[in-house]
């Protein structure tokens, strides 16, 4: 077997960069890992320095092939997969951005949404995109950037700007700007993307006053994107799978079928239900997104999208320093046989799927002079499981209103919280189902891999891909039913006390 049958992937995330190298069999073999700074610059505002990103990602590409003991030549292709709707303008002719990027989770728009909504374009908007008016996707981060930045909209209107989420700005970096280029399930997530159609909305472009000559052309999820420069890592190396993280985590999962599930828990959470052929629209404010594209078919999903989960765990560790580690959540967690009745609504940034309201604030609730950092260590992490337990009664409900049932099959999860045992317990409590974890739990990366190894021809079949998936534990509900019922009670009456105008 040929060496040149490793697949190198990038996972350019909010909090870090990441490099995996991926051998024939699909194991991880070597990786590298760099924080990613946060940049806060005014209240609800959240930026990255795209430079940093750009170094951060070669730099864990090299160190990671170093660590494997492999070079250029041994890369059979490259995988990317990358934080989706965070925004990105740089110049055509040096690449230099133009602002700092302005990161998903940034409101700085909740005015010109609130807007849009005015206008009545948000049921239009939902049809065509199939998504609902708000400042975590990118059109409006996009026309933000283009009326603040100086001379921003005139050099966009010359054709002398180029745009893209995360992903098109690494691909356009990485081949050394030959390709200005993005996938599908990102592009699905710009909020400018008739996902009907396949292709840019003009009107919708027309309102935002987006020249279309700075949108980049949209791609499948894998074939071939393009190749990095023989000088980037020693030999030209094809670039031949993309995806954004949520859709990148579902194949990765090898939530390959109509009605497979999975939920993401880092710094926000996402959960995906796969639905096929068949774009079903959701009357709960949850997104019909792509999944991902192959050979020019789309394959949809409906999604939940909970800005907060891990960030909240962060927030107790360095806001309130009452963890030092957040490995130390798991056994404050069980120190405690509940929380005492207080409730964590981690609205840091508003609230998302299904009450998107950017204008809701957090709040710690139900605290009493015997309440300890462990009640509201064990309340973070309970409002995880909450949150997801709101996401999947909306699927189900949407999918009723189709004459389908939301399926009984496990949860699969997978992130960087789910290695705590504890909330993956608590988490098959609240939804009452089984929840699966993965051997591989970097899924994000293994989905960004197994796209380019299909891309590659490494692969024969998406059948092969299920088949190779290996849950590593299975965690089964085991909690009374009323006090599940009690609980979910004392939450609802919490996100009612956090929402705006309330």
């Amino acid at each position: 077997m040929s060496r040149a049958r490793h697949i190198l992937a990038i996972d350019q995330g909010t909090t870090s960069t990441r490099a995996i190298l991926f051998d024939p069999e699909g194991r991880p073999l070597a990786s590298a890992r760099r924080e990613l700074q946060q940049l806060y610059p005014a209240d609800g505002w959240v930026e990255h320095d795209p430079e940093h990103i750009w170094a951060d990602t070669l730099a864990v590409c090299r160190e990671a092939m170093e660590t494997g003991g492999l070079g250029a030549r041994d890369l059979a292709a490259i995988g990317i997969t990358n934080q989706r709707e965070t925004t990105i303008l740089w110049e055509h002719s040096t690449g230099r951005p133009v602002h700092n990027a302005i990161v998903w989770q940034d409101r700085r728009t909740a005015p010109l949404c609130r807007a849009l909504e005015a206008e009545g374009l948000d049921l239009s908007i939902r049809e065509r995109t199939g998504l609902v008016v708000d400042p975590y996707f990118s059109a409006t981060k996009l026309a933000w950037l283009l009326d603040h930045v100086p001379g921003a909209r005139a050099a966009a209107e010359r054709g002398e700007l180029a745009f893209g989420t995360v992903d098109s700005f690494l691909l356009w970096r990485l081949t050394g700007g030959a390709v200005h280029a993005t996938d599908a399930s990102n592009a699905a997530r710009t909020m400018l993307f008739d996902i009907r159609k396949q292709e840019w909305d003009e009107e919708l472009l027309e309102r935002l006053r987006i020249p279309p000559a700075i949108l980049p052309r949209v791609v499948d999820c894998a074939g071939e994107l393009g190749a990095t420069p023989a000088g980037l890592f020693g030999a030209p190396v094809p670039i031949t799978g993309m995806a954004g993280d949520q859709q990148a985590a579902t194949f990765g999962q090898a939530c390959l079928e109509p009605g497979t599930m999975k939920s993401t828990y880092g710094t926000g959470c996402f959960a995906l239900l796969v639905t096929g052929r068949e774009l079903v629209p959701s009357r709960n404010r949850l997104l019909a997104t792509v999944a991902w594209r192959l050979d020019g078919a789309v394959t949809y999903a409906l999604e939940g999208s909970i800005f907060v989960a891990g960030a909240a765990v962060q927030w107790v560790r360095d806001g309130l320093k009452a963890i030092a580690h957040a490995r130390e959540s798991e056994a404050l967690a069980r120190s405690v046989p509940d929380t005492g009745g207080v409730y964590m609504v981690p609205a840091f940034t508003g609230l998302g799927a299904p009450w998107w309201d950017p204008d809701a604030r957090g709040a710690i609730l139900g605290l009493t002079r015997d309440s300890t950092a462990a009640h509201i260590v064990r309340a973070a992490l309970e409002a995880v499981c909450y949150q997801t337990h709101d996401l999947m009664t909306a699927m189900a409900d949407d999918l009723a209103g189709r004459g389908l049932a939301l399926p009984e099959a496990p949860l699969r999860v997978d992130g960087g919280m789910v290695a705590n045992d504890w909330l993956c317990q608590y988490l098959a409590d609240v939804l009452d189902r089984p929840v699966d974890r993965p051997a591989v739990i970097e899924t994000t990366a293994a989905g960004a891999a197994r796209l380019a190894a299909l891309g590659a021809g490494l692969v024969p079949s998406l059948e092969a891909l299920a088949a190779g998936w290996r849950a590593e534990r299975s965690f089964h509900p085991s909690i009374d039913p009323g006090l599940r019922a009690a609980r979910l009670a004392g939450w609802r009456a919490a996100v009612e006390r956090v929402r705006s105008g309330r």
